[in-house]
């Protein structure tokens, strides 16, 4: 009997440790701001490694229907070999927080913004 109770508490705290660990993490990319401040993340706070997965894949898949969608006139071309994603992001970040105003830019349009300039086609 004694291990039956053992194992069921044993059981409850993995339980709610699962539960804890599954709760959402609220992440708003709204905004250049907002991508920035998800991707510019202190690597050991809370959710880091969320948000930098987040960012990672968002600029990927951002990048990915732009490129598609832009036929030969493409708005940035990385060069050959391209820089790593988290170099470019933690650029984005920077280019960002250099200029006050491009916090309100929509994200896409300001990552697209910053590739192009960044990145511009030759």
């Amino acid at each position: 009997m004694r291990h039956l109770f053992v194992a069921a508490f044993l059981a409850a705290g993995l339980a709610t440790a699962g539960a804890q660990a599954a709760q959402q993490l609220p992440i708003r990319t709204n905004t250049a701001g907002e991508l920035a401040d998800v991707c510019g993340v202190a690597p050991h706070s809370p959710g880091a490694d969320e948000k930098i997965n987040f960012c990672h894949g968002f600029a990927q898949g951002a990048i990915n229907v732009e490129l598609s969608h832009a036929g030969d006139k493409k708005p940035f071309c990385f060069p050959k070999p391209s820089p790593s994603r988290e170099e470019t992001m933690n650029q984005f970040v920077n280019w960002v927080r250099a200029m006050p105003d491009r916090r309100s830019i929509p994200s896409t349009e300001g990552l697209f913004r910053f590739l192009g300039e960044r990145f511009p086609c030759k």
